[in-house]
């Protein structure tokens, strides 16, 4: 999570229900749903010429449904493939499918109950996918490819979609043009998530196409940024653990100096689920609360 403040102040006029062509196969349509959590709203891309794939339709929002039923002008669907079921990314898919009789794909269903305050999009509870994809499953369609790359972290049930025609990744929330990631236990896991960068740092994509954000055009070196950028964070929690600042609220107020108060909880959440991963690795503990070095 950085230069919250920088991306805000753009978010004023976002050209919403706009199909915008980003290459011959792929077009992106941007739904009115801007927050701090969104950036400008969430961004379904649409992968084909005659037949298509809708990645991630977005929330239940009747001019972004109509957007997209342009866009789609009467070609048939093949899928509605979803990375996750957060609400701001999933729910449209119910009305997509009743319109164009296409299967619900990707991500698998699960409910998630915790005491702890959530910082991102709540899960969509009536999603249902017809199928999940695993690691290395393939969609397709005339002239395209859709291969799915298991990206846990930012939700346990995370997943990327390599279009492999043009060396294209479908990135959802795990790797986003204008911010890091949310990531929120008990879901969320920061080891998972790490685990997810380095895994993409191996591959060869071309373009990264996230679900907030413009493109990635240089996706290796932001991902190799992400990864610093959370490693400096477990640093910095560590260092703040070991000078007696013990408590979550106190160590995003030395962290995140600054800060857009609407993001404070999800700050707090990304540092919990540091302070979860460090305890798992045995470098630290709790007591009501209290997060202290294991000597």
């Amino acid at each position: 999570m950085r230069a919250f403040s920088r991306h805000l102040a753009r978010m004023d006029e976002p050209p919403t229900g706009i199909a915008i062509a980003l290459e011959p196969l792929v077009t992106r349509v941007l739904a009115p749903n801007p927050s701090p959590y969104t950036f400008t709203g969430t961004q379904t891309h649409i992968v084909g010429a005659r037949d298509l794939a809708v990645i991630d339709p977005g929330p239940a929002d009747a001019a972004h449904h109509a957007a997209l039923l342009a866009a789609i002008a009467g070609r048939p669907v093949c899928a509605i493939v979803i990375t996750h079921h957060h609400r701001d990314h999933s729910p449209a898919a119910i009305r997509l499918k009743a319109e164009t009789g296409a299967p619900i794909v990707g991500a698998a269903p699960f409910h998630v109950s915790s005491d702890v305050p959530r910082a991102d999009a709540a899960f969509d509870a009536d999603y249902a996918p017809d199928r999940v994809l695993a690691e290395g499953d393939r969609v397709t369609g005339e002239g395209w490819t859709l291969e799915t790359i298991a990206t846990p972290g930012h939700t346990s049930n995370h997943l990327a979609f390599a279009l492999l025609e043009t060396r294209a990744l479908f990135s959802g929330d795990h790797v986003m043009g204008w911010s890091t990631s949310v990531v929120s236990p008990p879901d969320g896991d920061m080891s998972a998530y790490m685990a997810s960068l380095e895994k993409l740092m191996k591959r060869d994509d071309r373009v990264y196409y996230p679900g907030h954000g413009e493109a990635v055009e240089k996706p290796q070196r932001l991902v190799r940024g992400l990864l610093g950028h959370r490693k400096q964070r477990e640093g910095q929690i560590l260092r703040l653990i070991g000078e007696g600042t013990g408590a979550v609220p106190a160590m995003v107020e030395k962290m995140y100096v600054g800060i857009d108060r609407r993001l404070v909880g999800a700050a707090e959440q990304s540092v919990l689920a540091h302070l979860v991963d460090l305890e798992r690795r045995g470098v630290i503990a709790s007591e009501a609360g209290i997060w202290r070095n294991v000597a």
